[in-house]
């Protein structure tokens, strides 16, 4: 029996400064308006570290070595649909963040861990909560 995917996203941790970067998400359709981490969704035959990496040079125009990931945690969320989504820490990247998706993120800054903006993806909010990990939790189940 083929049992279906689930579909599976990588969110990435750049620290610097003492502040974390996020992306406010806009023409996406999802979550439009609130500030979540860069990331996206794993492609068939392509790693969680795979697409850490390519997610950031497509999205934040920075390259990271496949070496400097870290993975933090592990978020089994129910959505629109079952998800699960893995939460990576890069601990060295080359290039300045900038946004290199217009299409798909307004705003691009550094905050504070204990400062965050009010308008976070509720489940990244909840991620970012959990601290520097290993860690594994469900959102939405309840």
């Amino acid at each position: 029996m083929r049992h279906p995917g689930i579909p599976t996203g990588v969110h990435v941790l750049l620290e610097w400064d003492g502040r974390v970067l996020l992306m406010r998400r806009a023409g996406t359709g999802f979550f439009d308006g609130l500030y979540s981490l860069p990331g996206g969704h794993v492609e068939e035959g392509e790693s969680v570290v795979a697409t850490a990496v390519r997610e950031m040079a497509e999205e934040v125009g920075v390259v990271l070595a496949a070496d400097s990931v870290d993975v933090l945690g592990v978020v089994h969320r129910r959505s629109d649909t079952n998800r699960i989504d893995f939460f990576v820490r890069a601990r060295s990247w080359c290039g300045e963040p900038h946004i290199a998706e217009p299409d798909k993120c307004d705003a691009l800054d550094w905050f504070p861990l204990d400062n965050l903006p009010e308008a976070v993806v509720p489940y990244i909010r909840e991620a970012l909560a959990e601290g520097p990990g290993p860690w594994i939790r469900e959102s939405g189940w309840r």
